[in-house]
């Protein structure tokens, strides 16, 4: 995995450089957390190159990366994206699907995790964010989620109502230690909170983070994979018996 990382931020140096010296645009795939993680231990020696980041749709995880800049190239060039509508062939017996369910299937197909982007469920269809290259694969293939019929198809654009929403919530906590806050916001123990930090799926501002003393500042977006995300809105109030009342914006 370190190996693959390390090949990725030569990628990205590669693509930074191509778009300064050959004066068009150039792309990533979508980025997980590890590869976004990635991208910002590189910072250094990309930052001369202008870029810009879109997932296809507002909030997205998972994004692509555009090197190059529209005022110094002289051009626009759209990310190479492309939004895929999966519906049950009938709703009446279809079976409950699940993002598990959808990237299973997808996965089963060979479809590398990079060529796609966020997948969005709502009233058991689902929409996909996927490379354009690979798009029309999908389309033709991808004819069955577990055992219910599905049927594909390329849409111009991700409707208004489907998308990622947010809800703020209080927090009662000791302190504003992240393991803390962690565990308050998804009902977990201390340890098993610290025990997310060991196994690597903390992700704050889309870097990994190992620090349980971490402090997060307000506005910053944390990740915890497997449980969801969330943006630390900060401190509040204070309690009677002096605990912190803090805000958050959780995506549901």
């Amino acid at each position: 995995m370190t190996e693959d990382l390390e090949l990725t931020k030569k990628r990205f140096i590669e693509l930074a450089g191509k778009a300064e010296r050959g004066l068009y645009y150039t792309f990533t795939d979508f980025l997980g957390l590890a590869e976004q993680a990635a991208l910002a231990e590189v910072e250094g020696k990309i930052s001369s190159v202008k870029r810009t980041q879109f997932g296809g749709v507002e909030g997205a995880e998972r994004f692509m990366v555009r090197f190059g800049d529209e005022e110094e190239l002289g051009y626009d060039q759209p990310f190479p994206i492309r939004y895929i509508k999966v519906a049950p062939v009938s709703q009446k017996f279809a079976e409950k699907l699940s993002h598990r369910d959808i990237l299973g299937s997808l996965m089963g197909l060979g479809i590398e995790r990079d060529k796609l982007g966020d997948i969005i469920l709502k009233n058991n269809e689902a929409y996909l964010v996927a490379h354009e290259d690979i798009a029309p694969y999908i389309t033709r293939e991808l004819i069955k989620v577990r055992r219910t019929d599905v049927r594909c198809e390329i849409v111009g654009s991700m409707p208004s109502d489907v998308g990622y929403s947010t809800e703020q919530r209080s927090i009662q906590i000791a302190g504003e230690r992240l393991d803390a806050v962690i565990a308050k916001v998804y009902n977990l123990s201390r340890e098993e909170a610290q025990l997310l930090f060991r196994r690597g799926l903390v992700y704050v501002g889309g870097r990994e983070c190992s620090s349980l003393s971490y402090t997060p500042r307000q506005g910053v977006k944390i990740t915890v994979r497997g449980y969801g995300r969330f943006i630390y809105l900060g401190f509040s109030s204070l309690s009677r018996k002096g605990k912190i009342n803090a805000n958050i914006l959780v995506y549901v």
